[in-house]
């Protein structure tokens, strides 16, 4: 077996459990907060620690689960610097994958996870800040005018691709997007339904 073969394996594997690495859990339980699988939504996602009402343990929870994203691209990328671009950029993709399926289905967890939202801004912002920039962006103005958390995270899956595109062009990464934006509106389709029949939560004003 090729070496990069057994290291880009690695990689993916360690990005899996690396995402599998559920900091709403962690967090709510060193703050003596109730379980996230169990307290408001039962997502664990940095929103539903946020209906504790603690915003330090919302905003740990939003900063290590955008975190374990960044850092397993960032280390892939160190890593895999010698193939050519286009390779390096398809198992960047797989290894983006990897992390955010980790996050989605947990092995540690039951395969039960949160809903992608942090840990694809974490991954965006690893493949370059000017795409991660402008999807934070995209959820930032929907969520300050709409008061929807949960329509913003959409709006921002569905542009993502459409950044990535202008900025880029065709190319292989370009595809793990669009496939963690297809997840990520998957893994929001009670808020989709709650949307459309007017019972989703807003964020508060404050």
């Amino acid at each position: 077996m090729e070496p990069i073969i057994i290291i880009v394996f690695l990689l993916i594997v360690i990005a899996y459990f690396l995402g599998s690495i559920s900091f709403a859990v962690i967090v709510s339980k060193m703050m003596g907060l109730p379980d996230p699988y169990t307290h408001g939504s039962k997502n664990p996602g940095a929103t539903n620690v946020l209906r504790t009402g603690n915003k330090v343990a919302a905003a740990l929870t939003l900063i290590g689960d955008a975190a374990k994203g960044w850092l397993a691209v960032t280390l892939a990328r160190e890593v895999l610097g010698g193939p050519s671009q286009e390779s390096v950029n398809i198992l960047l993709g797989l290894v983006a994958i990897a992390v955010f399926i980790g996050h989605l289905y947990p092995i540690f967890h039951r395969f039960k996870g949160g809903k992608g939202v942090a840990t694809a801004a974490g991954i965006l912002f690893a493949i370059n800040w000017v795409l991660g920039l402008a999807t934070l962006g995209t959820w930032l103005i929907v969520a300050v005018f709409m008061r929807y958390s949960s329509l913003a995270a959409l709006c921002a899956a569905v542009f993502a691709p459409i950044y990535f595109t202008f900025l880029f062009g065709a190319q292989p990464m370009g595809l793990a997007i669009v496939a963690m934006s297809a997840l990520l509106i998957y893994r929001h389709r009670s808020n989709i339904r709650n949307l459309l029949n007017g019972t989703e939560t807003r964020l508060s004003k404050k």
